[in-house]
């Protein structure tokens, strides 16, 4: 059985419309409270974060198999599907019909599926079956904190 990070959903970002926030670039100490709009350097649109419009996709993670590499359930993905995928990117692919998100691994001549869940022992590499395919790298994690 291939045990996965689901994908419970498929969404293209809206292009168009700038979406403009502060940037501050000064350090932000976790210590103490500081006044922080008195420090911003100008905006950022967050549609530049996105190098490929067209070829950009964010999926929503459903399961535990990526918590290593800091990618949790409910977590949203920024998947660009116009990224060659290497050796050690995250990737989302589709293995007998099921999305999942991985690190794709080359070794011995083989490319591997490896989750990176340290405190869930049933998760395992799998070899890539010859029907499967790299959907798109993961560029982004964009998460919920509340």
């Amino acid at each position: 059985m291939f045990l996965k990070s689901n994908i419970d959903e498929i969404r293209q970002p809206v292009a168009g419309m700038p979406l403009n926030l502060p940037v501050i670039l000064s350090p932000v100490p976790a210590g103490f409270p500081s006044p922080a709009e008195d420090f911003a350097d100008g905006t950022l649109d967050l549609n530049d974060l996105i190098e490929h419009p067209a070829a950009t996709f964010i999926v929503r993670v459903s399961g535990p198999s990526m918590t290593g590499a800091g990618i949790y359930d409910g977590d949203l993905l920024v998947v660009d599907r116009s990224i060659n995928p290497r050796s050690g990117q995250i990737v989302v692919a589709v293995c007998d019909g099921d999305m999942v998100v991985k690190r794709l691994k080359r070794q011995k001549g083989a490319w591997w599926l490896v989750p990176e869940a340290p405190d869930h022992t049933e998760y395992r590499p799998v070899m890539m079956p010859e029907n499967s395919e790299i959907w798109g790298v993961v560029k982004n994690v964009i998460r919920s904190l509340s």
